[in-house]
């Protein structure tokens, strides 16, 4: 037995993945996972080449739908892709375009001026990961089609016969050998296609979910400042319409939407070829550098006395905003785009943003005096809340005499083994200690209702005990310069209240308070809501807890009609330690939903409803939303 394996090691070792295997190989590497991301990832590569003919001034509708059999089909009315024969590889365009990593039309900076898929993998990496695919163009007066099975064509493309229209129509099955899960989900599509109609105002989007009936249709002519006015929805903004720039200098194009309102939190959204940066990069440097500077130069202009340094948070409270940049070669980290890194958009964006900011505010000085006054007001609550902050900050997060005295800690030191329990009310608290697991199990009573974070600044928010209390617990401490997530002395923070509509508003408030200042512990998938029973059913021998009222009905059926007791549990209190820790704190045997954002417009907008200052918009949302309810307690 040879025991040097460096011996065995030569040329016969060399795998060379040719075609579309390396895709199939490590397929994460070229759409970020293959879980549910990297599956919707497909959608988008696939939609985002009818963006790009939308982009070039040849496509108006698009229509995606979901099939019954769980395939995906995007069609478009495009020119349709190539069909000749591509001189370099003697195929037709079509299929190089589909089985060839790097081959399309965006490196020709004459077919596409901008585009999304700039890496020229998008659409191959569909088909190397899909079990079946298949293509059908319509151009040149016909029809033609072409077939795929794991990337490999069935059959050389064929014409199918004539036709009057054009475009193309990609219909895929995502590969089970590939992917943990191939359900999609229509909710998240929906939020991409929708940011996508309001990127590309007048384009029309059709997304239909045929294994449900499920439809949504957009097309906005109001483009990005329909999209500021709809994340605004539910709060007083400052000026109407939106501060609008369109502008394009040298191939580059920037598209901005700025709107304030009486809000306290900033919420500026920024796109680059119509794709998300969800990390922001240097546009959204020159955006902010632009902002800071302008407002200070004209606070400095035009306040007689008390000019107080703006800082750029002090610039940006209450914004909503939406950047669009198209430009010919954008720098992206990675194949996933979530962040722009081209130095020369800094400048641009600072340039463009400056002076048709300053312009809007000499021409338009009472919508400019409302901004200005409003950012004073951030700058004096800043030194309020930096005071504020002092007695929340923990430098040492398992000391316990620093942490709040009501909080029942567990003996773990561990924070990937500690969970803690957000509890409404001492009595319901009572009951989860007394039942809990104190190894690994954290209570922390809440007494009545938070403050409603949506209508307070930071100060006022910092200097709420129960706020205070729940900061402290957490030990990452709070805002841009503080929040450390190495720090979480949890990594499972459970909301438990009560199954009323009074536990539904706290529990509202609370997931308010931690998705607008606590949001990372969000995005690292540490908050979590328990789902305790709404009730106990019991016979002379034996009894069940039912969770709605649907398991309640099942349950009286098996147990039968005579002698049967059902308990209503309005507030935790009413059950005794053995029974919380049974149905809700036990690890073995409770329901816990994880809270997540599979959308962050579309949750912003609804904290903005619910929680905001306008009675309208919350009418109509529920009015729209009514049926879907469930758990509804009357």
């Amino acid at each position: 037995m040879n025991q040097n394996p460096a011996q065995d090691y030569g040329a016969s070792n060399i795998q060379v993945l040719e075609g579309l295997d390396a895709v199939r190989k490590r397929p994460s590497m070229y759409i970020g996972s293959t879980g549910l991301d990297g599956l919707h990832h497909l959608v988008y590569e696939v939609v985002d080449n009818s963006i790009d003919e939308a982009m070039a001034g040849y496509c108006t509708e698009i229509h995606v739908s979901i099939e019954h059999d769980g395939k995906v089909c995007v069609t478009d009315n495009g020119r349709g892709i190539p069909i000749d024969i591509h001189a370099g590889q003697n195929r037709p365009a079509v299929e190089v375009v589909m089985t060839l990593l790097h081959a399309g039309g965006k490196f020709d900076s004459d077919t596409y001026k901008v585009s999304g898929g700039l890496h020229g993998v998008g659409v191959s990496v569909v088909n190397a990961l899909s079990a079946t695919l298949h293509v059908s163009v319509h151009r040149d007066a016909h029809e033609y089609e072409q077939a795929y099975n794991r990337g490999v064509p069935e059959y050389d493309l064929r014409k199918v016969g004539p036709s009057s229209k054009t475009g193309t129509t990609i219909t895929f099955l995502p590969d089970t050998k590939i992917f943990e899960t191939t359900d999609f989900h229509f909710e998240t599509l929906a939020a991409r296609l929708r940011d996508l109609a309001y990127l590309n105002h007048g384009i029309s989007i059709v997304f239909e979910d045929r294994r449900n009936g499920e439809m949504a249709s957009y097309c906005y002519a109001g483009g990005i400042s329909e999209f500021v006015e709809f994340i605004n929805e539910g709060r007083c903004v400052l000026h109407q319409p939106p501060i609008y720039i369109d502008q394009e200098t040298k191939g580059h194009r920037l598209e901005l939407a700025l709107q304030y309102s009486d809000a306290y939190t900033e919420n500026i959204l920024t796109f680059v070829n119509n794709i998300h940066t969800i990390e922001g990069g240097t546009h959204l440097t020159g955006l902010r550098k632009a902002l800071t500077r302008i407002l200070n130069d004209y606070n400095r202009a035009n306040q007689k006395k008390d000019t107080i340094a703006l800082s750029g948070d002090d610039c940006r409270e209450g914004l909503a905003g939406v950047l669009s940049l198209k430009i010919p070669e954008p720098q992206f980290e990675g194949q996933t785009k979530t962040k722009l890194g081209n130095s020369d958009v800094t400048p641009f964006v600072e340039s463009v943003v400056s002076e048709a900011l300053a312009t809007f505010l000499e021409e338009h000085p009472s919508e400019a005096k409302r901004i200005v006054e409003k950012t004073m007001l951030s700058a004096r609550a800043r030194e309020a809340a930096r005071k504020a902050r002092e007695l929340t900050r923990r430098k040492t997060a398992l000391d316990s005499g620093s942490l709040p005295g009501k909080l029942a800690d567990c003996t773990t030191r561990d924070p990937v083994e500690s969970e803690i329990y957000l509890v409404e009310g001492d009595s319901a608290g009572g009951s989860a200690k007394g039942g809990r697991d104190r190894r690994f199990q954290a209570i922390l009573p809440l007494r009545g209702k938070i403050l409603n974070v949506e209508k307070a600044r930071i100060d006022k928010i910092l200097a709420n005990n129960e706020i205070r209390t729940i900061i402290t617990a957490m030990g990452t401490g709070i805002g841009t310069d503080d929040f450390d997530i190495s720090k979480a002395r949890y990594h499972k923070i459970i909301i438990m209240t009560d199954a009323d509509v009074d536990g539904a508003h706290i529990r509202t408030l609370l997931l308010t308070f931690f998705y607008r200042y606590l949001r990372q512990l969000i995005e690292a998938e540490y908050l979590y809501i328990a789902l305790p029973p709404l009730y106990r059913v019991a016979n002379k021998k034996r009894s069940h807890y039912a969770w709605d009222d649907e398991e309640l009905e099942r349950l009286s059926g098996e147990l039968g009609a005579s002698g049967l007791h059902v308990q209503r549990y309005k507030g935790l209190g009413e059950m005794n330690p053995e029974q919380l820790w049974a149905t809700t704190m036990d690890p073995e045997t409770r329901t816990l939903q994880r809270v997540s954002l599979e959308d962050a417009v579309e949750a912003d907008h609804i904290f903005s409803v619910l929680m905001g200052d306008q009675v309208e918009p919350r009418r109509r949302f529920i009015e729209d939303n009514a049926v879907g309810i469930r758990n509804l307690d009357i």
